[in-house]
């Protein structure tokens, strides 16, 4: 259909110099769709579909490894197509950003094809992986590295990005070591560097060292911090696709986002379209712990049910289904959701955020009966207190008020008008911040009075049952003071 319509326009751009180029483009804009999903059931990835074949170590990471399972296959080729050609691929692959935001892949890897003004154009990858219960880069560099190698080539390639920038987490010791000897592999075997892969491309790659900032995630404290400075997120507008490394145009994305582009491009964007939900496409790494029989990490098709993952590949919650309590996930920055919703939720990204939660980063954390969900997330809202930057006043000021709070509701040492009050301040944290970090100390205490308001209740009505006699002697020993 797409060559009729090209043949269709062809007498009308006959004269015109750049023919060629414009049919590129028209080529590209209306291929680039991801195909109809006819699908209505979704789970039970076959071993032949799936792209990290070494996650659990069990094989050789290093090049020659690497060339058994496939990696490198036709690099070359998939290089000379251009940056046209994979953008394209991409984009009906449907793939979207798998660190979190769920941002499509080839609409954001499009913005650096802009005219050059002279300025390099960096990739840089967010290893940093900081978000409590989330275990799946890691895997990935540890066990498969030349998996992100070839995937920033590829990636660095449909950019025109001169070189990336890996920005893995100090605590990462041996997945560093690992990455940076399969970055060193493929420099001696010509895979990166001057004329990578004899392709005519020259494109280098370097590993910077964080040191555990989980405010590092965030892409522009992520920049700021390979710079030299201290980790806080930048003002946006300027957009790091603008101004962003070294004040060069820079794509920061994460390392399952990259990893996967070279069988994208191998084996087709429809082939990856074709698992999963539409605009949910592929396959994912999920992390599966806390109250489970068999943590793991596990790559499986999108929109997967969230009970099935659960039973098929962790073994089932301890204690059995009915001893369920509730499950955040995906990760711990979005709202937990209780038993009731995991029975029929699948794990894509619109059918979490129907459920008012939403998928992240895929981290499933599992809480079991046994499990003291009020205290639980009051460690939660302790992590984001530690982890604030500081920089804006309602993150900076409204964590510490979150904490405190939390710590008293544990105990029940509350009023019941306290739980609107913290509600009320959780949505004044919320969209007030320049990242996100706001937000994400505020949605696990929004899931908590959402879906527990009744514990919440129970705690307070049983603390002061128990408590009356004191709470009194104090008011009066505090009135007769005054």
């Amino acid at each position: 259909m797409i060559n009729n319509s090209i043949n269709k326009i062809l007498p009308f751009v006959k004269n015109s110099s750049s023919v060629g180029s414009q049919i590129v483009r028209f080529q590209s804009a209306a291929a680039a769709v991801p195909p109809k999903q006819t699908k209505t059931s979704f789970g039970g990835l076959k071993d032949e579909d799936r792209i990290f074949t070494n996650l659990y170590g069990r094989h050789d990471w290093k090049l020659k490894g690497a060339l058994s399972r496939g990696d490198w296959y036709k690099t070359k080729e998939i290089l000379l197509k251009g940056s046209e050609w994979i953008i394209n691929e991409v984009k009906i692959s449907g793939l979207r950003g798998r660190g979190g935001a769920g941002f499509p892949s080839g609409l954001k890897w499009s913005f650096m094809n802009k005219p050059s003004d002279g300025r390099p154009k960096y990739l840089v990858i967010n290893a940093d992986e900081g978000e409590p219960g989330t275990c799946k880069d890691r895997e990935i560099m540890r066990h498969d590295p030349h998996k992100l190698v070839e995937g920033c080539l590829v990636a660095g390639r449909a950019m025109g990005a001169r070189a990336a920038y890996i920005y893995i987490r100090g605590e990462f010791y041996n997945e560093s070591s690992n990455m940076q000897a399969a970055i060193n592999e493929a420099y001696k075997a010509g895979l990166i560097g001057k004329n990578a892969c004899g392709s005519g491309y020259d494109f280098d790659i370097f590993m910077h060292r964080g040191a555990g900032a989980y405010i590092c995630g965030e892409e522009t404290a992520l920049i700021e911090s390979l710079e030299g400075k201290q980790g806080k997120p930048r003002l946006k507008p300027p957009f790091p696709a603008d101004i962003g490394l070294f004040g060069c145009p820079t794509t920061v994305t994460n390392v399952e986002t990259v990893a996967v582009a070279p069988s994208i491009c191998r084996r087709g964007g429809s082939w990856f379209a074709s698992f999963g939900r539409e605009r949910n496409s592929g396959t994912k790494l999920f992390n599966i712990s806390g109250h489970v029989n068999n943590p793991c990490t596990v790559e499986e098709e999108m929109s997967v049910p969230l009970k099935e993952l659960i039973e098929r590949h962790a073994g089932g919650v301890i204690g059995g289904w009915d001893n369920l309590l509730a499950i955040i996930p995906g990760g711990s920055s979005v709202p937990l959701i209780p038993r009731k919703i995991c029975e029929e939720v699948l794990m894509d990204f619109d059918s979490l955020v129907q459920a008012q939660s939403g998928l992240g980063t895929a981290a499933v954390i599992v809480m079991n009966k046994q499990t003291d969900v009020v205290k639980a997330i009051a460690r939660l809202s302790l992590f984001y207190k530690h982890e604030s930057c500081g920089q804006c006043t309602p993150c900076r000021e409204g964590t510490v008020w979150l904490t405190k709070m939390m710590d008293r509701f544990v105990e029940g040492r509350a009023r019941n008008d306290e739980i609107d009050m913290i509600w009320e301040l959780s949505k004044q944290i919320e969209g007030h911040t320049i990242c996100a970090l706001g937000d994400a100390a505020a949605w696990p205490v929004q899931g908590l009075i959402r879906h527990f308001r009744p514990e919440l209740e129970r705690r307070i009505k049983e603390f002061n049952d128990n408590n009356k006699g004191i709470e009194l002697d104090k008011l009066a020993k505090y009135a007769n003071q005054n």
